[in-house]
């Protein structure tokens, strides 16, 4: 006999996924990984229903940014530097990308929180150098060069801190390999980036400037396709948010590893019980 007090009557937002009750909604796992970009683990509280998404805003403020990068890095419209556009080192991308990563922790997703984090603090160290009137390049100033920009101990410098950051992104690389196809390669490709940058730097150091052009078109060319895959990923992960039917691929990865909606705790005893 029906108990309307106590039934649950289950139903299905084809939208968007949801499972949802009187009481509760629930997102299958592919889903969560899709739209917040990390594996769905077991947390305490409502978060995820208290506050929206900040994944899409922190990827707004990357796409945006490097975009811009990239189009400067190649020499579109016979641009040189990127002085004129410093805002995207310090306001467009950083503070889309901080704001997120706060709402990330707040909302105990950790990866995106590590991934939002990191790239706000490269576009602020990477724009100061966009900024002659700090003439960070003073230390190294000669007659022939007043700002000590072109100087070799200046360029060595700022070609070793970017392979530090190829490393970094590796490591982050790494770990996108258990969530989907499309940010694993946004990952893998900024790190060739960084890498090729760097080398860029070590050519400026040693007088070899042209292939520092060609190497820095290059290195141009594939941040726009990130930006192009970033841009891509933001229009699902808005698409999704916005309840419209999209089924554009991403290429999962997380069904080749364990599930991970299941507590550690569980796991742990799993694991006794078995020994």
């Amino acid at each position: 006999m029906a108990n309307n007090g106590a039934a649950h009557v289950a139903i299905h937002d084809e939208e968007k996924g949801l499972h949802r009750s009187d009481t509760t909604v629930t997102m299958p796992p592919e889903l969560f990984e899709k739209l917040y970009l990390t594996p769905k683990v077991p947390h305490k509280g409502d978060y995820n229903s208290r506050f929206a998404n900040p994944t899409p805003l922190g990827f707004v403020g990357f796409v945006i940014a490097t975009f811009t990068f990239a189009m400067v890095l190649m020499g579109w419209g016979g641009v040189s530097g990127a002085t004129p556009v410093a805002g995207i080192f310090f306001f467009v991308g950083p503070v889309l990308l901080l704001f997120a990563m706060v709402f990330e922790w707040i909302m105990g997703n950790f990866f995106p929180m590590m991934a939002m984090g990191l790239y706000a603090v490269f576009w602020l160290s990477f724009g100061l150098l966009q900024l002659p009137t700090l003439q960070l390049g003073s230390p190294y100033a000669t007659p022939e060069d007043p700002t000590g920009m072109s100087s070799p101990q200046f360029n060595n410098t700022i070609g070793l801190y970017l392979i530090v950051w190829g490393f970094m992104l590796f490591t982050f690389f790494i770990f996108t390999l258990k969530i989907n196809t499309v940010f694993a390669l946004i990952f893998g490709l900024v790190t060739t980036a960084a890498f090729i940058l760097s080398d860029v730097y070590f050519k400026l150091a040693q007088g070899e400037t042209e292939r520092a052009g060609r190497e820095q078109k290059a290195a141009g060319a594939l941040l726009f396709v990130v930006s192009a895959l970033g841009w891509y990923m933001t229009f699902i992960q808005m698409a999704g948010e916005m309840r419209i039917t999209v089924n554009l691929p991403l290429g999962d990865l997380s069904r080749f590893w364990p599930n991970t909606d299941v507590d550690l705790a569980t796991v742990a005893q799993q694991r006794e019980h078995h020994d």
